[in-house]
């Protein structure tokens, strides 16, 4: 995934609201940024830090600019949550997540379970329907070990159940955490922040639930998937 156009740096003022940060460019001009991340962003918004943002060209957005980036721990870390079903859809039809290759069939944002929607659907003649979840990673305690949540997400919690009900109804299913920083080597889950996500963790992958983490390569031009590391739960 090219950004285009290209990417601006900036350094970071403050992060408020969940949603919004604001940042100073280079010439001293300042603007206020969308940072499209419901989590806590630990360790990523300290003032000061260096950024990249992009610019939109729709004239209708409130917002023209969006937080695609932060530099920490001497790497690019990814911050933006829209992107990662993206970045998974494009690394599966380039055959670069080989545990999900030999599916003919991808569609995104498909109904299914209570009232939800699974990120990534393949489906191939002969073979069950492979359920993907989609979540981006980008928590870092002591690199260079990823770790998620950030922060307490039920929605996260659900969406494991419903995977497991998926196995137990005949279909493969697989959590895919995409990690957005390259220095990453492996996964571990942050069970103190969040020690339901982590209970429910260990029932979905008893129940059959695959559980795949690939990092990225980041640069200010571009992100891609770039290679399958541990997960160590």
């Amino acid at each position: 995934m090219r950004f285009t156009p290209a990417l601006t740096e900036a350094r970071l003022i403050r992060r408020y609201k969940r949603f919004l940060a604001d940042v100073e460019f280079a010439d001293g001009a300042t603007a206020t940024a969308h940072v499209a991340n419901p989590g806590a962003m630990l360790g990523l918004t300290d003032p000061g830090m260096r950024v990249f943002v992009s610019r939109s060209t729709n004239p209708a957005r409130k917002l023209a600019w969006s937080m695609e980036l932060v530099e920490a721990d001497g790497t690019l870390v990814g911050v933006n949550t829209g992107h990662p079903n993206r970045l998974v859809d494009e690394a599966i039809r380039a055959g670069a997540i080989v545990e999900l290759a030999g599916y003919d069939g991808l569609r995104r944002e498909v109904a299914y379970g209570k009232n939800s929607r699974i990120d990534i659907l393949l489906s191939h003649s002969g073979r069950p329907d492979a359920y993907v979840e989609v979540k981006n990673v980008h928590f870092s305690r002591a690199p260079p070990r990823a770790e998620f949540p950030d922060s307490v997400t039920e929605r996260g919690t659900k969406h494991l159940g419903e995977l497991a009900a998926m196995v137990a109804a005949g279909k493969r299913a697989a959590m895919l955490y995409l990690v957005q920083r390259d220095d990453a080597r492996d996964l571990v889950l942050a069970r103190d922040i969040d020690p339901a996500y982590g209970a429910a963790f260990d029932r979905a992958r008893e129940a059959g639930v695959e559980m795949l983490a690939y990092r990225s390569r980041i640069s200010p031009e571009e992100i891609t998937v770039d290679a399958a590391i541990p997960v160590i739960g």
